[in-house]
């Protein structure tokens, strides 16, 4: 029996990196883009690519991250960013391990392959909440990036609710706490397309380290 997979795709104004992210999505799994109030014809484009879209009108990587996941039917969820500095072609090795019985959640540790991939303030932030995790969990992880992958009704499982920049810590913590296996796979980061509109700037980065300091005092 095939197995099944579904690629939530968080996207604001996206539109000049979808089509490469959406043309390395391996065939026969659906591209599920959530658009998050895009301007720049995102949904349409993502759509006549081929992907299902989904609108989620509140603001937030983890409302957008989550409105994904409750429109996905596969069995395996994968989470990536839409801005082309994660390529989910990487995506199929770490179903494996899931389905292999090596781990219950599979994250990609980011290695930057170009200079400015990976803004400084971004990376010192990155490095300090995963030392909280390691203090929070025990676990020994390195990066909290957004390529990961896990079994639907597990992640349904854990009743996650931050619905801002600490969804992604948020889901490591609470599978850490429900006794999961979380292995780390490390994986090319690349120059996004357009701006970031997170960790591209030192507010950005201090409101996502706000957000997933509050997940970790939960």
């Amino acid at each position: 029996m095939s197995i099944t997979v579904d690629v939530v795709l968080p996207c604001l104004d996206e539109a000049e990196a979808l089509p490469w992210v959406l043309a390395r999505v391996p065939a026969g799994w659906r591209a599920v883009v959530v658009d998050n109030g895009s301007t720049d014809g995102s949904p349409e484009l993502a759509r006549s690519l081929g992907a299902t879209v989904v609108h989620e009108p509140r603001r937030g990587f983890g409302a957008a991250c989550h409105a994904g996941l409750l429109a996905a039917d596969a069995e395996y969820v994968c989470f990536c960013d839409c801005d082309a500095s994660l390529d989910p072609g990487l995506l199929p090795d770490f179903v494996r391990r899931i389905a292999v019985g090596e781990a219950d959640l599979v994250l990609g540790r980011r290695r930057t392959r170009a200079r400015g991939a990976w803004p400084l303030h971004a990376r010192a932030g990155n490095l300090a909440l995963a030392a909280m995790l390691r203090r929070r969990t025990g676990l020994r992880l390195h990066d909290l990036g957004p390529l990961r992958a896990a079994r639907r009704k597990d992640l349904l499982g854990l009743d996650l609710t931050d619905r801002r920049s600490g969804y992604p810590l948020q889901m490591v913590v609470r599978a850490a706490d429900a006794g999961w296996s979380v292995a780390e796979v490390d994986v090319p980061y690349l120059p996004r397309a357009g701006k970031s509109k997170v960790t591209g700037t030192w507010r950005g980065t201090w409101q996502a380290v706000h957000d997933m300091r509050a997940v970790l005092r939960e």
